[in-house]
């Protein structure tokens, strides 16, 4: 089956992102979320999106409307029946997505591609949801996915060799590269990455160096293009914290442990970029 029109669920920053992707690479797209006000804030926010691309050269505005013409914002469920591929993207939540799974499952034709774009959670508990299991597999796209280059292909014990060349196909259509990884614990990247997150919370608590100088450090001394405590921000503290709590009880090691201040500034609603204010202030 070839993949031509993808149905992506969920009203974040993600799931705007990801239509982008879709949208650019030209398929069609299906843009649902619960609640129509959420649902125009996902248009006004691609549109929004597209139109920094053409004021900076990268774009023109008759690509724009032809990006955006593909896409169809709605709130109804049923519309992602019309799709090959779905792509979730609710809350970090495993009971949420595979009660979102459950009702996919019985809304899309048995040839359908349901897809997880989570960061933690076992593919495999959300592909056991459905009667397809075969046809689920993660593909987790990074935050910003119309910029980060790499898409994590979660392969769970149950998805067929066909589900992951056609996922795979739809990622290099959408010019990222695909990285196949079996389905365990925070996959490649965030397996990786959040150790250090947390270590650098630590030695900020610590005392050990100041947040600037932490950052600063990182980014001189490794080349990476952003600090360990402004990422966290990018990345939210709540999110953080929770894939930190995922990893630590999948894979029982202590760095993997959320560290007091991560939980401490959860607790007072400080959450980094998306409420204004995490290690650094946002106006």
């Amino acid at each position: 089956m070839t993949v031509k029109r993808v149905g992506v669920v969920g009203s974040g920053i993600m799931g705007a992102g990801i239509a982008e992707c879709a949208a650019r690479a030209g398929y069609e797209v299906v843009l649902r979320s619960r609640r129509q006000d959420a649902a125009d804030a996902m248009m006004t926010a691609l549109a929004s999106s597209l139109g920094r691309r053409v004021d900076r050269g990268k774009t023109t505005s008759d690509e724009r409307d032809r990006v955006l013409a593909r896409v169809i914002a709605t709130t109804e469920l049923e519309r992602l029946a019309e799709c090959d591929l779905v792509i979730e993207s609710i809350v970090e939540q495993l009971a949420a997505k595979q009660e979102l799974f459950r009702q996919l499952d019985r809304l899309c034709p048995e040839s359908v591609i349901l897809a997880t774009n989570t960061s933690t959670l076992a593919v495999i508990d959300l592909a056991r949801a459905t009667g397809r299991p075969d046809r689920v597999c993660g593909v987790h796209f990074f935050n910003p996915a119309p910029v980060m280059s790499v898409v994590e292909i979660v392969r769970p014990l149950t998805a067929s060799d066909e589900t992951i060349a056609e996922c795979r196909a739809f990622v290099e259509a959408c010019g990222k590269q695909p990285v196949e990884v079996k389905d365990r614990a925070g996959f490649i990247v965030n397996a990786l990455l959040f150790p250090y997150l947390n270590n650098a919370a630590r030695m900020l608590d610590d005392g050990v160096a100041s947040r600037d100088d932490i950052d600063a450090a990182m980014k001189g001394g490794c080349g990476f293009p952003m600090g360990p405590l402004a990422l966290l921000d990018l990345v939210g503290l709540d999110t953080s914290v929770a894939i930190l709590e995922v990893l630590h009880r999948e894979l029982g090691d202590p760095n993997y442990a959320p560290v007091a201040i991560l939980r401490r500034m959860v607790a007072e609603g400080s959450l980094g970029r998306k409420s204004g204010q995490g290690f650094y202030l946002y106006g």
